[in-house]
């Protein structure tokens, strides 16, 4: 069993489908910004002023941290952590004073959240998805294994381009 837990196959599995939800997440906020504030006013957390840049800033940051997770660079999997530590927060808070509203997951225009209404199933698919996170810290750890670090990836990349020119 440890054998399983420890591929490197199946981290990789897991490191592509949570960073394709965090992409798909914040490209579909990204695509209505305004629509994806509402949705944050919703919940009564920020000042009115705040609410566009963060549905800007927020989605923003789910789809680098999506894509840094693709490539395994150092710190993004401590960004996702962190952002579903907050929306895990948020939709607790959210359940506590029984509101009524999209969670916001997927876009303000997300057909789940608007069917259901259910900050519920979206608290129980954040603590999935934290699971997942926790898998892949302890799987670094057990495996001795390192991300890559940004500046290095920078290094990569830049000179597969200067190869091509």
């Amino acid at each position: 069993m440890k054998r399983l837990l420890i591929s490197r196959h199946l981290y990789i599995a897991a490191r592509i489908l949570l960073a394709a939800v965090f992409v798909y997440a914040g490209v579909g906020k990204l695509a209505d910004p305004q629509g994806f504030a509402v949705v944050i006013a919703g919940y009564g957390l920020t000042p009115s002023w705040a609410d566009l840049p963060l549905a800007v800033c927020l989605p923003a940051l789910e789809v680098l941290a999506g894509i840094g997770l693709v490539f395994d660079i150092k710190g993004s999997l401590g960004l996702i952590v962190a952002q579903l530590l907050v929306f895990v927060g948020v939709l607790a808070y959210g359940i506590h004073l029984g509101l009524d509203v999209d969670c916001g997951c997927y876009g303000p225009n997300d057909p789940e959240g608007e069917a259901y209404h259910g900050l519920k199933t979206a608290l129980v698919r954040d603590l999935f998805l934290l699971a997942a996170c926790g898998y892949m810290i302890w799987r670094r750890k057990a495996a001795r294994v390192a991300p890559v670090p940004a500046s290095r990836f920078l290094q990569l990349v830049t000179r597969r381009r200067n190869t091509r020119d």
